[in-house]
């Protein structure tokens, strides 16, 4: 732990601000005088996560030129110049709603679009993990979408989840999917634009466009 929170270049104390503990507990897990628990592993990656993502992802866009290429694992991965609203991923998506975890005025800040079955198929773990860090705070788009259950059970294990869930025209939508999404407290949206590359220009065009009031 000690070592992740070096590689981000975190304090202690900014940790502990971070996740609401005094600086002690954080040196006592350091040095294994407590063993950590999940709950407790999953608030000191999220706290890691939104410390990088208040300095631009430096880290963690750091970490993915270095790591075997990965943005070369992804279709396309995009940082918003502004904060975009779930309502706005829904038109440009040319999407519908599938569960009720959808807030429109919710906001992601960017967006990862990996093919459903090569993430599947191709990554490692080391490489899927490092892609769902990037997710956070951003929408995670799969393509070549069969049921929406293989990438919905990818999402479900990671400790970094994605803001909204986008499923590309999946051939037949799993109920199992749109449950776990609801379990998890993530807005899924099923989009029906012609191709990948339709979808991939529309969510690029939001940093154009004006807000929608």
């Amino acid at each position: 732990m000690k070592k992740w929170r070096e590689i981000f270049e975190v304090g202690i104390r900014e940790l502990a601000r971070k996740m609401n503990v005094s600086p002690s507990v954080i040196s006592d897990y350091e040095k294994n005088k407590r063993a950590p628990g999940s709950k407790y592993i999953k608030k000191f990656v999220r706290a890691l996560m939104e410390i990088d993502a208040e300095r631009d992802w430096k880290v963690i866009n750091s970490l993915a030129q270095k790591m075997l290429g990965i943005k070369s694992k992804a279709l396309d991965i995009y940082e918003y110049k502004r904060s975009v609203r779930l309502e706005e991923l829904v038109n440009a998506s040319k999407g519908y709603i599938v569960n009720s975890r959808f807030d429109p005025n919710e906001v992601v800040y960017g967006f990862i679009i990996l093919d459903s079955l090569r993430s599947i198929e191709e990554l490692d773990s080391k490489d899927f993990l490092l892609l769902m860090s990037m997710s956070y705070k951003k929408a995670l788009v799969f393509t070549k979408v069969g049921t929406g259950r293989p990438p919905m059970v990818a999402v479900r294990i990671s400790q970094i989840k994605p803001v909204v869930v986008i499923l590309h025209k999946p051939v037949n939508l799993d109920r199992l999917a749109v449950r776990i999404a609801e379990k998890e407290g993530i807005a899924l949206i099923v989009s029906l634009c012609s191709e990948p590359g339709e979808l991939m220009d529309r969510l690029r065009l939001l940093d154009v466009q004006q807000p929608s009031s």
